[in-house]
């Protein structure tokens, strides 16, 4: 059903649902849009709506053939929308859940594009804070590049960031502001977040080259490197953990990964010198496959499980983890969320439970679900062989004592006679 949004754009149909709204095919003065009609609840507070006012310039003003240009605003009674332009394709998440992984090229090719959107924000003062598969749109309209990718076009800059904001209230003089107690919230997606971000730090251009670094590593190896289990575990895991190395890359590639994924963000490349790497190492990619890589399993959330149960059936691989146990994927894989920043005891601590130490042959990984109910077994096996053991050790005692025999004579029939 046909909704009229604002005097100028007409919603036909829905393209998809999120976090923060609902995304429809549109139609304005110029041809077809895409509508981003955010939540009544969102366009219903005042404060959000200011800042977006105030951010018009700055998210109209983003102008690259890899951003998804804002065209226009709408503010109109319950109705607070985007206008974006609309771009005929899928998400980059779309694509991986279909081909798990994809070859280093056509990856790489991806991520460069990505890069040179990032380069044009960052240039005008935009920090995205939110770069994931979700928020990269890949047009099969456009032409085909470097390992048959198509066009990749980086969307949703700054609404993460606008209404994640932190409250200002009023205070004093009319007209006069100050700022609300210092926010303690973490504004992303935890799988993609850079250090700095989880000790609450302000985020910086160098926190999307972070998140871009990880999408780089998840089109490649099929999962990220630091995901999997309770967000607080991720989290943490950027603080605390070195990235896993990735076999059948070239070295190159591998430094430039390990140099984006850096925990200080001085050590990371700006994005204009990423693209540029990228772009220079796609000839040693050509005709690669995609990497044959072990999956890590999803560590189990519970440490100890009460009543371990060993299967052999499928693991759920590891995913992007919601950081509300149990909620649904939304459809149009736009979310963003915040959480409480840790406290340093939280963040302290080794890696148990974390799904990226090696399997050895022939077993199961470290710290999984799998692991710890085989340990949790063995376990059982012996304290059981040790009762066992206990048990027949008393019994013997028990029927010593019982007996009342003497001990036996001492056996003196080598001994020398004592001399009279």
């Amino acid at each position: 059903m046909a909704r009229k949004i604002g005097s100028r754009y007409t919603a036909h149909q829905i393209l998809g649902r999120g976090s923060a709204g609902t995304v429809w095919l549109g139609e304005g003065p110029d041809g077809p849009v895409a509508v981003k009609l955010l939540r009544e609840d969102l366009a219903s507070d005042q404060e959000l709506v200011g800042r977006f006012v105030q951010e018009r310039s700055a998210l109209l003003g983003l102008d690259h053939p890899h951003i998804v240009s804002v065209r226009d605003l709408v503010v109109d009674g319950n109705d607070l929308a985007l206008v974006m332009d609309l771009v005929r394709g899928t998400d980059l998440r779309t694509r991986l859940d279909r081909e798990r992984r994809l070859a280093p090229e056509a990856a790489v090719a991806i991520v460069a594009d990505v890069a040179d959107a990032l380069a044009a924000a960052h240039a005008a003062g935009v920090v995205h804070r939110d770069v994931k598969p979700e928020n990269v749109l890949l047009d099969m309209q456009g032409p085909l590049g470097p390992g048959g990718s198509h066009p990749a076009l980086l969307t949703d800059f700054g609404v993460a960031k606008l209404i994640d904001s932190p409250r200002r209230a009023a205070s004093g003089a009319p007209g006069t502001t100050r700022a609300s107690a210092p926010t303690t919230r973490i504004i992303g997606t935890p799988d993609y977040l850079a250090p700095e971000i989880v000790e609450g730090l302000p985020p910086r251009a160098a926190v999307d080259i972070y998140a871009l670094a990880t999408v780089l590593y998840e089109l490649l190896a099929g999962f990220t490197p630091f995901g999997g289990g309770h967000p607080g575990a991720v989290l943490r895991r950027h603080v605390t953990e070195t990235v896993v190395p990735l076999p059948g890359i070239p070295d190159e590639l591998w430094q430039l990964i390990v140099q984006c994924l850096a925990k200080a963000p001085a050590s990371r490349l700006r994005a204009s010198e990423l693209s540029l790497r990228l772009r220079d190492l796609l000839p040693l990619l050509a005709g690669m496959p995609p990497l044959d890589v072990d999956e890590p399993y999803e560590p189990d959330p519970d440490p100890e499980p009460a009543e371990p149960v060993e299967t052999d059936g499928p693991v759920r691989r590891r995913g992007v983890v919601p950081l509300v146990p149990g909620s649904a994927t939304d459809s149009n894989r736009d979310t963003h969320t915040s959480m409480r920043v840790p406290g340093p005891d939280e963040l302290a601590g080794g890696a148990l439970g974390t799904a990226r130490v090696p399997r050895p042959a022939g077993g199961h990984r470290p710290g999984s679900a799998r692991h710890r109910a085989e340990t949790a077994r063995k376990r059982r096996l012996a304290l059981t062989a040790g009762a066992v053991a206990l048990a027949a050790a008393l019994g013997v005692g028990t029927w010593l004592a019982a007996s009342g025999d003497e001990p036996p004579p001492q056996d003196t029939k080598h001994s020398t006679p004592a001399r009279p």
